[in-house]
Formats: structure tokens, C-alpha cells, sequence
């Protein structure tokens, strides 16, 4: 089976489209959460999510957005944007935000494998480095989580003796590329396929990746995108400038 993995869209639908044309053949969609938020376009985002019949775990904007969780502990940018992006959606698409399932979620047929927003312990928990990762690879129900939230490409492996972190490497900046990694079975993995639409590991390609089961292998990807666009889109929405200039530095 060949599962696409999309992550922190974050409502930027030029990256969207730019991943789903480049995405290569799959069987079906599993999207790790925070469709919404940041970006200019969470009806269009949403509608487009729903219409491709994936498999949806909540992120921490996506209930933000939909009143599951208050703001509290949210900076003052992203919940001025949460609180625009409520107001902008459809009755639909904010009832559809607020029904999406907590992680872990898993698909059929594939043993040992789940899929979660933030960390297998914590949906809102941030897996930024080796320490973060320690527990959860150690503990989790499953030998292969795939996670989002840290808009970073990339996780972390235990062999049983220590943690090491996949860092896709790519031959140019500003090109689509893909980068193969295959899974072992005597090792656990937390996997991150990156963000969407706001990546933060100083790459400002859209990110996603592509998991084939049969194979055990994981293909990540990096995809341009118009974002002049996304970014033309934001500022004239009104919402904070500094989520259209972040979209250029990747970070």
C-alpha cells in the first residue's frame, strides 16, 4: 500500500495543489492535522481535503479554530489568525473541523503503524529533538508513528541502544526532489513528512512524503510553489505580515 502523508497545510492552498500534482501514485491519503490557520484559503483547503476522502487527524489549530480548545496557549499571531480563519468559514467546514478525530488514527491493514498530530503521548506535544523523541519511541503501541506539528521534515529512530534523527538531504534549493529512506524492521521510527504549507527547517519548499508499505520505504519530498500567491493572499486578508514573509525563509 502506498499511503500519501500531508501535514500543517495550515489553509495555504497554493502548496496544497503544488504537493497533489507532484505526488506520485498512491492508494490512499492520511493527513496528520492543522489543515487551518495561518494561511488565506481554509474554506478552499478544507473543500479540497474532504473531496480527496483521506483519513484526518486533528491538529492543535484545527481545534482552535473549531472552539475545541480556547487560545490560551496560543502567541497573539496565531490566534488573531485563528480567530479570522473561525470567522471565514462555512457552517460545514467548521462543524467538518470540529468532528475530526484525535490521533492516534490507523489505517487498515497496516500493522504497527499509526498516525497522530503531535506526539503517539500527547496530540499537542512538539517532537523537536532526541530528548523529545526518547519516551515516545520507546513507548508508543505502535513501531511506526508519523507526526507533524514541528513543521520540520525529517524524526527520529531507536535500534534499542540509542536515538538517531532522519534528516532528508536534497540536491537543490529551489527544485522539486525527493529523497528515499528505507525502514528497518528491528528499528522504530517516528516519522515527520513536514509541513505544507509553512515549513521551519529553513527550507521554504512545500513538504511532503509518501510511505510504501510493501517496499518499507519512505520517500520524502520538497516541492516550489507560488508563493507570491499564498503570501499576496495573506496581506490582503489582513492578517499578520510576518505569515506571508516567513513563507520565503522557511522558517
Amino acid at each position: 500500500m502506498r499511503i500519501l502523508l500531508l501535514s500543517d497545510i495550515h489553509a495555504n492552498l497554493e502548496a496544497l495543489n503544488a504537493c497533489l500534482e507532484a505526488a506520485p501514485a498512491h492508494d490512499r491519503i492520511v493527513n496528520l492535522g492543522d489543515v487551518v490557520g495561518y494561511g488565506a484559503d481554509p474554506n478552499a483547503v478544507i473543500d479540497s481535503v474532504r473531496s480527496h476522502n483521506g483519513q484526518v487527524v486533528r491538529g492543535n489549530h484545527d481545534k482552535a479554530v473549531s472552539g475545541v480548545m480556547n487560545l490560551e496557549h496560543f502567541n497573539p499571531m496565531a490566534g488573531l489568525a485563528a480567530l479570522w480563519t473561525r470567522e471565514q468559514l462555512t457552517p460545514e467546514n467548521l462543524d467538518w473541523l470540529r468532528e475530526l478525530p484525535q490521533g492516534p488514527i490507523h489505517v487498515p491493514d497496516l500493522e504497527q503503524i499509526q498516525f497522530v498530530h503531535g506526539s503517539p503521548m500527547d496530540e499537542d506535544e512538539y517532537l523537536v529533538n532526541t530528548r523529545d523523541s526518547l519516551e515516545p519511541l520507546m513507548t508508543a503501541s505502535a513501531r511506526i508513528s508519523f507526526f507533524g506539528h514541528t513543521h520540520r521534515q525529517g524524526g527520529f529512530t531507536w535500534n534499542g541502544e540509542q536515538t538517531n534523527i532522519i534528516c532528508p538531504e536534497y540536491g537543490s534549493p529551489d527544485q522539486l526532489d525527493s529523497w528515499d529512506f528505507p525502514l528497518r524492521k528491528d528499528v522504530r521510527y517516528l516519522i515527520n513528512p513536514g509541513s505544507v504549507g509553512q515549513p521551519r527547517d529553513e527550507d521554504w519548499r512545500a513538504a511532503f512524503a509518501v510511505l510504501d508499505s510493501d517496499r518499507q520505504r519512505v520517500e520524502y519530498f520538497r516541492v516550489p510553489y507560488d508563493v507570491k500567491t499564498a503570501q499576496e493572499k495573506i496581506l490582503d486578508a489582513g492578517l499578520p505580515p510576518r505569515l506571508a514573509t516567513r513563507l520565503t525563509t522557511g522558517r
